[in-house]
């Protein structure tokens, strides 16, 4: 029963992070190895369980969408859930070695690019007389380069996703928060069917059930309060969020 709460209240925190931030992830995978799961059976649960959560948060989300830039939110989406199709599926055949590895240094610059991107976009745009915009095939391949990482690990894609747009678009991050948790849960729910099929996540039916009651409280729980923070609130949230995230990632690495 104490087991089965805690990783109930990871859920929450996995949910709600995800919502505001990110890196949810990253609370979810190393509490279930802690209950005895294998890493790779503790990633297929924790993306099933997260997903519901991101589509709980993107649901509390919906009237708040913003295009990114010049894409559609159906073509965005779409190439979302393909490319996290094909992460999920390369977990199959692929070792995690070479994403753990880059995972941190794939972190850093995101948070780098948090700090920095909404200025070096504006100094950019000032030299050159026009506004930056990538065009939107740069961004659809982007973002699917982007899913298939989510897909295939997952951890703080959330976080890459507003840093790309924050550089690329000059997306402030509070603005594009919502169009980043809906993505999220493409990538999430896309990733999560697969290992359904092909992994033994059911295996530890409470414990997912478990996480996935929490992440779905969370997701809820966070998205409402953070359609309330003052933009710059959110900002200083998600860049927390990352700056932790990665310091966390390269104690892990």
């Amino acid at each position: 029963m104490t087991e089965s709460f805690l990783i109930l209240l990871a859920g929450v925190a996995a949910g709600a992070l995800n919502a505001i931030g990110g890196g949810g992830t990253f609370v979810a995978l190393p509490v279930l190895v802690a209950a005895g799961m294998p890493p790779v059976t503790a990633n297929a649960v924790a993306r099933i369980a997260l997903a519901p959560g991101a589509v709980a948060s993107a649901w509390m989300y919906r009237r708040d969408l913003t295009p990114v830039g010049p894409t559609s939110t159906k073509k965005l989406t779409t190439v979302s859930v393909i490319g996290s199709g094909v992460g999920a599926g390369l977990v199959l055949v692929l070792p995690a070695s070479s994403f753990d590895a880059a995972a941190p240094w794939l972190l850093a610059f995101a948070t780098v690019t948090l700090a920095v991107g909404r200025h070096v976009s504006r100094a950019v745009s000032s030299v050159r007389g026009r506004s930056v915009g990538m065009s939107s095939r740069a961004v659809l391949i982007a973002q699917f380069f982007l899913a298939v990482y989510g897909g295939y690990f997952g951890g703080a894609v959330g976080i890459l996703t507003v840093a790309l747009w924050s550089i690329g678009l000059g997306l402030d991050t509070a603005v594009s928060n919502p169009m980043r948790v809906t993505q999220l849960a493409a990538i999430f729910v896309s990733s999560s069917v697969l290992f359904l099929i092909a992994s033994n996540a059911l295996s530890a039916p409470l414990l997912l059930a478990a996480m996935l009651a929490g992440a779905v409280a969370g997701g809820f729980a966070g998205a409402y309060l953070a359609r309330r923070f003052p933009a710059w609130l959110l900002r200083g949230v998600l860049l927390g969020t990352a700056v932790v995230t990665t310091i966390l990632y390269f104690l892990h690495a």
